[in-house]
C-alpha cells in the first residue's frame, strides 16, 4: 500500500504542538490544527457578551497558542507564506475534518488516559490507512493505542519531535510491534526529505533514546558538581564546548528547557526505569533539595527570568550577568573560571585531541580535568549500558546525542576517539562497570565501535552478531571529505579548491577562515570558469561543508588597505570579485549555489550572481556592509535593482519609488532573511531557485540541478539592462534617508552611507531616467565603496567590528 502524505493534522496547539504544525507547513503542507473548547468565558469575552458557543470563544485555545507561536524567537515559522498554511478548529465542531488529511499528530498533555481518550476519538472518525503517530515523550506506544481498530494500530506509531521543531534535526520514530512497515517507512522519508530531519527508530522504552541517556547523565554532572563543591560557571565552562557540547553546557541546559520542567521529566522516569542501577541520580537528596528551593521561589530559568543565572543591569544600566551561590541561594556576579588544564587544552581545535590531552595522567589532580572525565566516562558508560535495551544499534544512539543535543560526536563516536580499550581500563580501575557487549567486543580483538577503512567510516560494531555491520550511505548525501579522499582536487590554494563531483560536475569549495572572501577565493572562481571551457565539465556547484555558506569580505584585508591607504587596490579587489561573478553568470554553462547557514555581504552577492540557487531552508543571507560602513561591491546592489526595481519599469506607469525604497531599506539596515523562504520574499533568491530542507542533501541536489538545467539545454541570459531613475529618484530616496536620520534611526554617518546606497540604487545623479548597463552600476558601486571605505568613520567601523565582533555605531 502506498501512504501518499499531502495534509496533515496537529492535535494540541500547545508549546511542541504549535511548532510542529508550523513547521509541517514550512515544508509546504496544509496543516489543521485543533485543540479542546474552553470550558469558562475569559472577563474579556463575558464583556463582550459572548457565550460558549460563539466560534471565537469555541476556537480560543487554538488560536492562541498559534498566536504563541507566531511571537516565539527564534521563529517557528519560515516564512509569511507558511503561516498561511496552517488553519485553526476545535476536537468538538471540527472532529470529522480529520477524515480528509494523511496524517494526524497527536501532541496533547502526558497523560496516558487522555491520550487513549483522544485516539479512540480519532479511531471513530479518521479515513482507512491513515497515519495517526503521537509525539509523547515517554509514554509506552502500546499502551496508548491499546484496544483500538486493527486498522488504527497498524498505522499508529510514535513521532517524537525534539523542541524546537524547526531548528532540532532529531526525530525518533517508535515503530512499536503492530506498525506496517509500509507506513513507518514512507513517514520516516516525509520526515527525512520534506521536514528535513535526521531519523532515528528506538525501541519503545521509557524516554526512548536521547531523553533517557541525557536525562541521566545531566542529573549525574550536576549531582557530581554539588558532591564535589563546584560553582556552577565552572560546570558549564567545562561542559561546553571543551568537551565537545553546546555552549549551555549544564546548568544554561537547566534554565533554557525550564527547571521545573526538566524536574519533572526526572522524577517521571525514575518511575519509569524501577531496573536501572543509575536511576538514583534522577532523586538524589541533594539535587532535589537544591531544585525544590528553586521551584519553591519561582526560579524557574529563562521564562522566570531567574535560574542558576539571571540578568540584571549594573551601573550605568549596562548588563550583568550573576549566578546563583548555592549555599545562599542569592546571586552574585560570574567569577572568571581559571583552571589550568582548561586553558593549556582549550585551544586544540579537533575535540578527541583535546580531550586526550585532558584526561593524561598531568592533569589527574586539575579540577576541571576530573569534572570533564567524570562526565564524558558517565556517559560513555551509561550509554553502554542501556544501548541494547533502547536502541537498535550504536549508531542511532550517536545519532540521537549529535541531532537532538548538539553534541560533537555522539558517545560512541567520542569513545573510539580516546581509545576504546585504555577508557575502558580507567573507567574500570575507577569503579564504573562497563557494560559485558563492550568488553566482549574488545576480547574478540575488535578495537573500535566504527570501522575506518581509508579515512571513511564503512561499518559499526553490531552487538548482535558481534561483528561490524556495514553502513550504507544515502544517495542524496554528498560529502566534501568524501570527495577529497576519492580523489585529488582539480586546483586548490589556501582559500579554495575545485572538486571534480562526478558525471561532469565540479564543486567550487571555499576552506578560508569562515569562508571569506579573499583574493585566493577570487582567483579559483576563475579558476573554475576557466575549467569550465573545456568539454570535460557541464557545470559548476559552489558550495561547502562548514558551518556558513561565506560571512562575507575578508574585513581585515580590506581594514589594512585602508591604513595603508591603498584606495586604488580595495577598487580592483572590488572589480575582481564582480568580473569573476560576471564570468560565471555569463558563461555558456550552468553555475549553482548551495547555499547554508550565512551568506553575508559579498557570500550573498555570490548567491545573487550565479545562474541559480539552491538553498538549504536555514540560510541568513543578507547585505551587511552597512553596518561596517560600507556598501555592496561585489555586483550586491546592481543585482536588487536588476531583480526588483527593473521588471516593474518594463511595464507601463510603473513606478520605480516603492521597490527602491524597499532595496535602501533592506542593504541601508542591513537586514538578513530569517530563512531561505524569507530570502525569496526579500529578493535575494528568485522563483526558480529551490530550497531543500534537508542540509545532509544540499550538495547532492545542487549537482542534480546543474545536470538538469544542461539536459533542459541551458544558454546563458543575455547581457542585462538595469533601470536608472536618476535624480528623481535619487531625491526621494535621500527625503526617506533624512527622515530617518531626524527620527532619530540614523546617525550622521549612517545617513551618509546610505545617501551612497540611495546614489547607486538610482543609477546616479543622470538629469533624467534611462536604462543602462550593468558595468554602469558596477562602476557606481566601486566608486562609492571607495569613498566610504576612505572615511575615518567607516575605518574605525571596521576596527571596532575586528576588535570585538560587534557593530560600533558612530
Amino acid at each position: 500500500m502506498n501512504y501518499p502524505i499531502e495534509r496533515v493534522a496537529v492535535i494540541g496547539a500547545g508549546t511542541m504542538g504549535a511548532a510542529i504544525a508550523a513547521h509541517v507547513a514550512n515544508a509546504g503542507l496544509p496543516v489543521l490544527l485543533l485543540d479542546i473548547v474552553p470550558r469558562e468565558l475569559t472577563p474579556a469575552e463575558e464583556k463582550k457578551g459572548l457565550t460558549l458557543e460563539h466560534p471565537a470563544v469555541r476556537n480560543r485555545l487554538v488560536q492562541e497558542g498559534l498566536k504563541r507561536t507566531l511571537k516565539i524567537k527564534p521563529a517557528s515559522f519560515m516564512s509569511r507564506a507558511a503561516r498561511k498554511l496552517v488553519t485553526v478548529g476545535n476536537l468538538e465542531d471540527d472532529l470529522g475534518r480529520l477524515a480528509d488529511v494523511d496524517w494526524i499528530v497527536e501532541a496533547v498533555v502526558e497523560k496516558l488516559e487522555i491520550k487513549r481518550d483522544l485516539m479512540a476519538r480519532i479511531d471513530a472518525v479518521r479515513g482507512e490507512g491513515t497515519l495517526v503517530t503521537t509525539n509523547t515523550s515517554g509514554l509506552p506506544i502500546a499502551s496508548i493505542a491499546e484496544g483500538l481498530s486493527d486498522d488504527f494500530r497498524r498505522h499508529f506509531f510514535g513521532t517524537h519531535f525534539f523542541n524546537p521543531p524547526r531548528y532540532m534535526k532529531l526525530l525518533e520514530i517508535i515503530r512499536g510491534d503492530e506498525a506496517d512497515p509500509l507506513a513507518v517507512s514512507a513517514l520516516a522519508e516525509l520526515a527525512n526529505r520534506q521536514l528535513g530531519k535526521g531519523v532515528v527508530f528506538t525501541r519503545d522504552t521509557p524516554n526512548f533514546i536521547g531523553n533517557r541517556i541525557l536525562s541521566i547523565h545531566g542529573s549525574h554532572v550536576i549531582d557530581y558538581a554539588l558532591e564535589n563543591d563546584y560553582r556552577f560557571e565552572e560546570v558549564d565552562a567545562v561542559t561546553g564546548p571543551l568537551i565537545g557540547r553546546p555552549k549551555t553546557a549544564t546548568f544554561r541546559l537547566q534554565d533554557l528547557v525550564g527547571i521545573d520542567v526538566a524536574a519533572y521529566v526526572g522524577q517521571n522516569l525514575h518511575g519509569l526505569i524501577p531496573d536501572d542501577e543509575h536511576r538514583y541520580v534522577l532523586r538524589s537528596p541533594r539535587v532535589e533539595k537544591l531544585i525544590g528551593a528553586l521551584i519553591e521561589n519561582g526560579r524557574l530559568g529563562n521564562k522566570s527570568r531567574a535560574g542558576f543565572y539571571r540578568k540584571s543591569k549594573g551601573p550605568g544600566g549596562k548588563p550583568v550577568f550573576e549566578v546563583l551561590d548555592r549555599e545562599t541561594l542569592e546571586y552574585e556576579p560570574q567569577q572568571k573560571v581559571e583552571l589550568e588544564a582548561l586553558a593549556e587544552v582549550g585551544r586544540i581545535p579537533d575535540v578527541g585531541e583535546r580531550l586526550r590531552a585532558l584526561f593524561d595522567e598531568r592533569f589527574a589532580e586539575d579540577r576541571g580535568a576530573r569534572l570533564a572525565w567524570a562526565a564524558t566516562s558517565q556517559l560513555l558508560g551509561y550509554s553502554a549500558a542501556v544501548a541494547e535495551e533502547i536502541a537498535y544499534d550504536i549508531m542511532s544512539i550517536d545519532n540521537a546525542v549529535r541531532w537532538g543535543f548538539g553534541y560533537e560526536l555522539g558517545p560512541f563516536e567520542l569513545w573510539d576517539r580516546l581509545g576504546v580499550a585504555d577508557t575502558v581500563e580507567r573507567m574500570e580501575e575507577g569503579g564504573f562497570e562497563v557494560a559485558e557487549w563492550v568488553k566482549e567486543m574488545l576480547f574478540a580483538e575488535i578495537e573500535t565501535f566504527y570501522r575506518v577503512e581509508d579515512g571513511e567510516v564503512t561499518g559499526y560494531y553490531d552487538w548482535a552478531t558481534k561483528s561490524y555491520a556495514d553502513i550504507h550511505i544515502e544517495e542524496h548525501e554528498i560529502e566534501v571529505d568524501s570527495l577529497r579522499r576519492d580523489a585529488e582536487p582539480v586546483a586548490s590554494n589556501r582559500s579554495a579548491s575545485l572538486h571534480d563531483m562526478g558525471d561532469g560536475v565540479l564543486l567550487l569549495e571555499f576552506h578560508s577562515k569562515m569562508n571569506a572572501i579573499d583574493d585566493g577565493l577570487v582567483a579559483m572562481m576563475v579558476e573554475a570558469r576557466e575549467q569550465l571551457d573545456s568539454d570535460a565539465y557541464y557545470g559548476l556547484v559552489i558550495g561547502n561543508d562548514g558551518p556558513n555558506f561565506s560571512v562575507g569580505a575578508n574585513l581585515k584585508q580590506v581594514g589594512e588597505a585602508a591604513l595603508a591607504g591603498n584606495f586604488e587596490g580595495i577598487k580592483q579587489a572590488s572589480g575582481a570579485l564582480q568580473g569573476a561573478l560576471q564570468e560565471l553568470r555569463y558563461g555558456s554553462k550552468p553555475v549553482v549555489a548551495a547555499v547554508h547557514g550565512m551568506a553575508l555581504g559579498g557570500g550573498a552577492e555570490i548567491v545573487l550572481g550565479v545562474s541559480r540557487v539552491v538553498a538549504h531552508s536555514e540560510s541568513y543571507i543578507g547585505l551587511v556592509e552597512a553596518g561596517v560602513g560600507l556598501l555592496p561591491a561585489g555586483g550586491g546592489l546592481k543585482e536588487l535593482v536588476r531583480r526588483i526595481v527593473s521588471p516593474v519599469m518594463e511595464l507601463k506607469e510603473g513606478d520605480p519609488l516603492p521597490l527602491a525604497q524597499k532595496v535602501l531599506e533592506t542593504v541601508a539596515m542591513a537586514k538578513t532573511s530569517t530563512s531561505a523562504a524569507e530570502a525569496r520574499e526579500m529578493g535575494f533568491l528568485g522563483t526558480h531557485d529551490r530550497i531543500v530542507m534537508n542540509r545532509a542533501h544540499l550538495l547532492y541536489e545542487a549537482k542534480q540541478e546543474v545536470l538538469q538545467m544542461g539536459a533542459d539545454g541551458y544558454l546563458a541570459p543575455p547581457p542585462a539592462a538595469v533601470y536608472a531613475g536618476g535624480r528623481d529618484l535619487l531625491a526621494a530616496l535621500e527625503v526617506m534617508v533624512w527622515s530617518l536620520q531626524q527620527a532619530g534611526y540614523a546617525s550622521e554617518h549612517d545617513a551618509l552611507v546610505a545617501r551612497k546606497i540611495a546614489f547607486v540604487i538610482a543609477g546616479g545623479d543622470v538629469s533624467s531616467p534611462a536604462w543602462a548597463s550593468e558595468e554602469y552600476f558596477l562602476e557606481l558601486e566601486r566608486e562609492a565603496f571607495a569613498e566610504l571605505v576612505s572615511t575615518e568613520k567607516t575605518q574605525a567601523r571596521i576596527r571596532h567590528m575586528l576588535e570585538t565582533g560587534k557593530p560600533l555605531r558612530n
